[in-house]
């Protein structure tokens, strides 16, 4: 289920306060590409912790 535009105007990446990417391919995520941290999307709801970001892989997430 995608998350809803709303909450995507909202969005920020906790650690530096920066815009998200929003994707669903080839996983469901939101990019910071300043702190260069992938955080997951599990059943609709952002883990947003930055403990449980992975490092951002350029090769798997391109600018779109």
């Amino acid at each position: 289920m995608p998350l809803s535009p709303d909450l995507l105007k909202i969005l920020v990446c906790p650690k530096c306060r920066g815009p998200l990417e929003y994707r669903v391919e080839p996983l469901e995520v939101l990019l910071c590409r300043a702190c260069a941290l992938v955080y997951a999307v599990q059943d609709g709801i952002p883990v947003m912790l930055i403990d449980q970001a992975r490092v951002l892989d350029d090769a798997e997430f391109p600018r779109a």
